[in-house]
């Protein structure tokens, strides 16, 4: 099983499409094995989004990610990470595909809804900025055996 972090951003909860996206990510199999709303601070901004600090693009991103709350998830499942971002469709939403979460809802580059880990790496890093270990609730739903094979 592979975890990745997934972050509601303030455009998504002030839509009130919190519910919508996570029934998605549900339906498609994915566990949520950890969840919170919180507003993310100034520092917290700058942690995760480190490798865009200096870049001249970034105040309005960190105005944007601290505007209002968000909500952070863990989902688990079989590859994870690839399967969410496949599922979020083009960071643009003018160009995301439709079907896609980011081509149903969104139509800009910056508010595009939903942030999700790009790898391993990330996700393991990011999810330690937003819970502790004893945040994460795995456990083995009932209808696995009929979400997937027993060897998957």
């Amino acid at each position: 099983m592979q975890q990745t972090l997934v972050l509601l951003k303030p455009d998504c909860v002030e839509r009130r499409l919190i519910g919508e996206i996570t029934a998605r990510f549900e339906a498609k199999g994915l566990q949520i094995v950890a969840m919170k709303m919180l507003r993310v601070t100034p520092e917290l901004s700058r942690q995760h989004y480190a490798e865009h600090v200096e870049k001249p693009f970034y105040p309005g991103l960190e105005a944007f990610i601290t505007s209002a709350p968000i909500v952070a998830m863990v989902l688990e499942g079989l590859e994870a990470i690839s399967v969410v971002r496949e599922m979020l469709g083009a960071t643009n939403g003018l160009k995301a595909a439709p079907g896609t979460i980011r081509g149903d809802f969104s139509s800009s580059r910056q508010m595009n809804l939903v942030h999700a880990s790009d790898g391993p790496e990330a996700a393991e890093r990011e999810r330690q900025l937003y819970f502790r270990d004893s945040e994460i609730c795995s456990s083995s739903p009932l209808l696995t055996p009929v979400m997937r094979a027993s060897d998957e």
